[in-house]
């Protein structure tokens, strides 16, 4: 049965010793959750959550990093898989669309707080987590993303396998029934993020709090169905056209999904990346400023335009998820960070001018090529008549161009010092540099 199969990986990789390699690509992972995690909780969702579990605060022993709390791991899984998703800077499994940092290493912190667990057993947790969910992510694709939000669904199994292998390590049937009983609650849809409301954020936490329960409650004798991914009115029957089971073996334990994660360049959906990094080159190769612009033509998948072909963003949610915004916003400023939502630069007419001009298509073997592809074709056309393309086959950030060891530190320091100085910041820096030889309770989250 495909969840026995699972079930003993999860087991097996909560003990073993990580390859070098995969402890590194964990502790980036980390590192970048903590780079989305940290201005997430200053924002909405994340502070209307604390504010409604403030008569927990004080209670249990899992932290809510940059507020000098703790709640029971539950509670915290919940309000940081929610922050951690807010400003869109998470890592992303682009074959399961899908982004795994925000539930399981929600998740897994809150365990290994409640715990009293080491770095390097909460690592091994975030690999099962990762590798198992990443995985069952690809087999429900790519007709899953038509009404689901990944991260919300898979996010729940990814989460309880990093909580089995943390509470309960080596043991195959805690994993599978944790997993199981995950896979129940699994939800959220997309209509939540082509509106405006604060729920997709929601999704993660969801999904890390499903996880935690999933998992604790699977420690102490809950069982769930043994056939809930493949079983007739199971996960894949349910939440996709047909599911490709073999997808959520494929290599497990062999080779590693996490050492093959996209981590953000810019602050927005992942959608609109190759489109923006399509632009600025174009922009960059050829000097162009945006008055010599007359039309900007992107070419890309269909699922990107569905979920941000929005040309008139008036709210920071509705512009991370304007594809013309976005595009306008790089050729203008040359980059897409966490400013690029400011007030001064949401009502900007020289963007809107800009916006103006760009034209959206669907390219059909772009469209072809999703979820593994995430291209895009960009041609600008000049005041002069000159046209120049550029075609990005993927994204800056991706496996095929991933961001430096440098570069994603360079993104820590940007996120994360904001919020705790730059001292602290640099300190938690070194720690998770060194998190295998810590125990977890010695990170100085703040």
């Amino acid at each position: 049965m495909l969840l026995e199969e699972i079930s003993r990986y999860g087991a097996w990789q909560g003990r073993e010793a990580l390859p070098p390699e995969v402890l590194h690509h964990a502790k980036r992972a980390v590192l970048d959750w903590l780079s989305a995690l940290y201005p997430g909780t200053r924002v909405a969702p994340a502070l209307q959550l604390v504010q409604s579990c403030a008569e927990e605060l004080g209670s249990g022993r899992s932290r809510l990093p940059g507020r000098g709390a703790t709640v029971f791991a539950a509670t915290a899984a919940w309000i940081n898989g929610s922050a951690s998703h807010a400003v869109e800077f998470d890592d992303i499994f682009k074959d399961a669309v899908y982004h795994p940092g925000c539930p399981v290493i929600s998740a897994a912190l809150a365990v290994a707080d409640q715990l009293d667990a080491s770095g390097e057993d909460m690592l091994r947790a975030i690999v099962a987590g990762y590798e198992i969910s990443t995985r069952i992510g690809a087999a429900v694709q790519p007709s899953h993303y038509r009404y689901f939000h990944t991260t919300g669904t898979v996010g729940c199994l990814g989460a309880a396998a990093a909580t089995a292998a943390l509470c309960a390590p080596g043991d195959a049937a805690v994993m599978g029934h944790a997993i199981a009983t995950a896979a129940t609650f699994a939800s959220g849809l997309q209509q939540a993020f082509r509106s405006e409301s604060m729920t997709k954020a929601l999704h993660a936490g969801h999904a890390a709090e499903v996880g935690v329960r999933a998992g604790l409650a699977a420690r102490a004798g809950v069982t769930g169905a043994p056939d809930i991914l493949e079983g007739a009115a199971g996960f894949g029957a349910a939440l996709s056209d047909g599911a490709n089971w073999s997808r959520a073996l494929e290599g497990l334990g062999t080779e590693y999904n996490i050492t093959r994660i996209t981590q953000k360049n810019y602050a927005c959906c992942g959608h609109t990346f190759a489109a923006i990094d399509a632009a600025l080159a174009v922009r960059d190769e050829h000097g162009l400023a945006p008055r010599d612009m007359r039309k900007i033509r992107v070419d890309t998948y269909q699922v990107a335009l569905d979920v941000t072909g929005n040309f008139s963003p008036t709210t920071v949610f509705e512009a991370k998820f304007s594809l013309p915004y976005v595009v306008a916003h790089g050729l203008l400023y040359g980059s897409v960070r966490l400013d690029a939502f400011g007030p001064d630069h949401l009502g900007d007419a020289a963007l809107r001018e800009l916006m103006a001009k760009i034209e959206l298509h669907a390219d059909p073997a772009l469209t072809a090529a999703f979820p593994a592809g995430r291209g895009a074709r960009v041609r600008i056309e000049t005041a002069s008549g000159a046209e120049h393309e550029q075609l990005f086959p993927y994204r800056k950030g991706d496996p095929q161009c991933p961001l430096s060891d440098a570069e994603l530190e360079a993104k820590y320091r940007e996120l994360v010092a904001p919020v705790l100085g730059a001292e602290a910041a640099q300190r938690l820096n070194e720690q998770v540099r060194a998190l295998e030889r810590l125990p977890v309770r010695e990170l100085a989250l703040g």
